[in-house]
């Protein structure tokens, strides 16, 4: 990210002193019922409907994910949220307050970006504070406000390290550090672990949850990685070709998706047709049947009370560690996934087995 864009993000010195909406009064700005509302929101990049007629609200104080595929419209999103685009059509409040042609810098967000953003040639210390040096904050004030930044994110003793020194962890921390010192209302975070290995990503997930809950902040999280989206995010908007195709909790998204392409992107479900669907329960629509959903069962052992029971050939099992994913093929639902503790032992290829899954375990979804 270049400097002319941080520079966008910061109130600017000289001149009058731009009026901040983070200055807002408690009367209008903590009232307010949401953080950020989105209302027939649009951006088209010519022919392109980038975001495509967009209605969303955000709470104040929660952690809220936009999840999506590549180009699904949610980091376009997040960029008008902070004011670093604008919208072709709709509406757009934050706390309770009209943000259109308002520029970043007058907006009280502030964006943790993919890349970080950090200066190479600056200090930990001075990175965290450049936008406090932009805002024309004394030197001493400007120390003691990044250094409450830096224990807030456990990086004390490092202020004097350049960028270079430090590894991945330790730089988000530090982007992060820098976006919290200017005190945002909304804080913005654009997939911004994407660059860590496994182990960091999923240490530094919970140290992004828990900062968020002990300082009460509004955090926009984008990703395309599920597995954060629903570990972390107190409500989760899944997007498709511009558009919100739901919103909900992670449970609610995870467990009762709406159509094939939530349930297919979260989670990887089992997508049962309503001709089958008829057939198991008398409802001819479209049902979403989660791995876990299903266990294997004994050639010659009962079928469990209120259960479906299908016939299969493996056709592969890999090995995740904490369980095993079975495909097989069936006659009756063509390809079906199992997921099975790795505490037993998974099916050889080729093997013939039997699969049962209550009918409870079936969630009816929208006909498209």
């Amino acid at each position: 990210m270049s400097e002319e864009l941080l520079l966008q993000s910061a109130p600017r010195v000289g001149g009058e002193a731009p009026r901040l909406l983070a200055s807002m009064s408690p009367s209008s700005a903590e009232a307010a019922a949401t953080a950020v509302s989105f209302r027939g929101v649009e951006r088209h990049f010519g022919p392109v409907r980038a975001v495509d007629g967009v209605d969303l609200d955000i709470r104040p104080g929660e952690f809220f994910a936009m999840l999506g595929p590549s180009g699904s419209g949610k980091t376009t999103c997040l960029r008008l949220i902070g004011g670093f685009d604008q919208p072709t059509a709709g509406h757009i409040e934050i706390f309770g307050e009209a943000v259109e042609g308002v520029p970043a810098y007058r907006r009280p967000v502030n964006t943790v970006f993919q890349d970080y953003a950090l200066f190479p040639h600056m200090n930990v210390l001075e990175n965290v504070c450049y936008g406090l040096m932009i805002r024309g904050m004394g030197r001493a004030e400007r120390r003691r406000l990044g250094v409450e930044a830096l224990k807030l994110v456990k990086l004390v003793g490092l202020e004097a390290r350049k960028p270079g020194e430090l590894s991945g962890g330790q730089r988000q921390r530090v982007a992060l550090a820098r976006a919290l010192v200017l005190r945002p209302k909304v804080l913005l975070l654009d997939e911004p672990l994407g660059a860590l290995d496994l182990k960091l990503r999923e240490a530094m997930q919970g140290e992004l949850k828990s900062l968020q809950r002990s300082l009460e902040l509004t955090f926009v999280f984008v990703t395309h990685d599920q597995g954060e989206a629903l570990s972390m995010a107190d409500r989760v908007a899944v997007f498709n070709h511009g558009r919100v195709v739901q919103v909900g909790t992670p449970e609610e998204i995870y467990e009762r998706p709406r159509s094939r392409f939530v349930a297919d992107f979260v989670g990887g479900s089992n997508v049962i047709e309503p001709a089958l669907v008829k057939a198991w329960t008398g409802v001819a629509r479209p049902a979403s049947l989660r791995p876990e959903k299903i266990a294997l069962v004994e050639a010659d052992a009962p079928a469990p009370p209120n259960s479906v029971v299908v016939e299969g050939r493996v056709a592969q099992a890999l090995y995740h560690g904490a369980i095993s994913r079975i495909e097989l093929t069936t006659p009756e639902a063509g390809r079906l996934f199992l997921a099975i503790p790795s505490t037993s032992a998974p099916p050889p290829q080729g093997a013939v087995v039997r699969a049962a899954f209550s009918r409870d375990s079936l969630h009816f979804m929208e006909s498209e």
